[in-house]
């Protein structure tokens, strides 16, 4: 059951006024999304991911404990936790693709399946080196690509989240979306 959401904007704001033990009483509130979020994002990643849901919202809610955020509201507080959780999976991937291959390991007749997770990998890659692009160019737009694909919160939260209106929003999400397919598959294509 999803707890109201006054009940998380109201220990957020506790806690962004120096309350400690309201990140305390959070965890309980928002374990359960934050626990779908992880699933969701590890669905897209390649089928022998060596970290798993669980230890993915431990990994990013131990770096949200961490952040000086003042926070505004629950949409608030799971765009920043989504941002946490494609950190931690960039992170893994570029440790993956750095790891050496064929160590003996993975059979030659795997093949089509390594080529299959090498591309995810490179795939997240690309997509994060674009989304750092974005952001040098449009911050809002790259925020707003974070918010709606990472945190998963729809055309109207991220309106709320960014102080804009829902057609200016999507608006952006049309452009930024358009910008971000044409990098990752000008940079797919230069490979």
């Amino acid at each position: 059951m999803t707890p109201p959401q006054s009940d998380v904007t109201t220990l957020l704001v506790a806690s962004s006024q120096g309350d400690k033990e309201a990140m305390n009483g959070l965890l309980p509130l928002v374990y359960a999304e934050l626990r779908k979020l992880a699933a969701r994002y590890l669905r897209r990643e390649r089928s022998d991911h060596t970290l798993q849901a669980t230890a993915l919202v431990h990994e990013a809610y131990l770096r949200l404990i961490d952040q000086d955020v003042p926070w505004e509201n629950r949409a608030h507080f799971f765009g920043v936790a989504a941002e946490m959780m494609r950190r931690i999976l960039i992170d893994h991937a570029r440790k993956h693709q750095a790891a050496k291959r064929g160590s003996g390991e993975i059979k030659l007749s795997l093949d089509e399946a390594i080529n299959l997770t090498n591309e995810r990998a490179e795939g997240l890659v690309a997509l994060d080196d674009a989304l750092k692009a974005l952001a040098e160019i449009d911050s809002t737009k790259s925020k707003l690509v974070e918010l709606r694909f990472f945190a998963g919160l729809s055309i109207e939260e991220t309106a709320k989240v960014l102080g804009m209106g829902t057609a200016t929003a999507n608006r952006h999400w049309r452009m930024a979306k358009a910008w971000l397919y044409h990098e990752v598959t000008k940079s797919s294509v230069e490979l």
